[in-house]
C-alpha cells in the first residue's frame, strides 16, 4: 500500500470506529498519523536511515567476522545462533570473540541478513532456509526494462523449499501463490534480496 492509501485507510477506521460508538481519542489519532508520516517520510529517502552495524566494525574485525559467518553457513549452522549458544554456555567464540567482550548483545540483535548486501563480494555466502522472509522481484515472471513500460518492483515472500541440488527454491507470496525461483543463487540473485525492516 502507498501511503496515501494507508492514510485513507486510516480515516475509514476513525469514522468506523465513531459509527461503532468506540471513538478514538485525539491522541489516540495523533500517534497513528504520526506513524503515517514515519512510513511516508522512510518511503521518500528509500527506507530505513538506521546505520548498518556492521559499518562499525574495524576492518580487520569485519573482515573476520564475515569469514565466521560464511564458515558457519557452510556447515549449514546459523551463525547468529553459533554465537548466542557460545555466550549462554559461556563458551569462547574463537576468532570472534571480540564480538561478545566489545559489541555485545545489543549489536548482535541489530545485525539483519540485508546489513550483509552492502558487502556485494559477502552475499552468496549466506544461505536461505526454509521460513526466510525475502523480497521477490517481477523480474522473474515479467519482462522488465530499465527504460520500459514495466518497472521492476518488489514483493514479500517466505521460502518454503530449497532444493540444494539444483539451488532452486520454492517461495509462497502473501496471497498463497507459489513461485519457483530457478539458480536462486546464480543467475537469478539479481532478482531477489533481503527485505529491510
Amino acid at each position: 500500500m502507498t501511503p496515501d492509501e494507508i492514510a485513507t485507510v486510516l480515516q475509514t477506521a476513525f469514522h468506523r470506529c465513531d459509527a461503532a460508538s468506540c471513538p478514538l481519542s485525539a491522541r489516540q489519532k495523533e500517534i497513528l498519523l504520526q506513524v503515517l508520516e514515519e512510513i511516508q517520510r522512510q518511503s521518500l529517502s528509500g527506507g530505513s536511515d538506521t546505520p548498518n552495524p556492521l559499518d562499525e566494525l574495524t576492518p580487520e574485525e569485519l573482515e573476520t567476522f564475515l569469514a565466521f559467518v560464511k564458515t558457519e553457513e557452510e556447515q549449514d549452522r546459523t551463525w547468529k545462533v553459533q554465537l548466542l549458544n557460545d555466550w549462554l554456555h559461556n563458551q569462547d567464540s574463537g576468532n570472534v570473540q571480540f564480538v561478545r567482550e566489545r559489541y555485545g548483545l545489543q549489536w548482535l540483535n541489530r545485525v539483519e541478513s540485508y546489513h550483509f548486501d552492502k558487502y556485494a563480494y559477502f552475499e552468496e555466502a549466506l544461505k536461505l532456509r526454509i521460513g526466510d522472509r525475502i523480497e521477490v522481484s517481477n523480474a522473474l515472471w515479467e519482462w522488465v526494462q530499465e527504460d520500459g513500460p514495466c518497472k521492476r518492483e518488489w514483493f514479500s515472500a517466505i521460502v518454503i523449499q530449497i532444493d540444494d541440488a539444483s539451488t532452486n527454491c520454492v517461495v509462497r507470496f502473501y496471497n498463497g501463490a507459489e513461485y519457483e525461483i530457478a539458480g536462486v543463487y546464480e543467475w537469478n540473485r539479481y532478482n531477489w534480496r533481503w527485505p529491510k525492516r
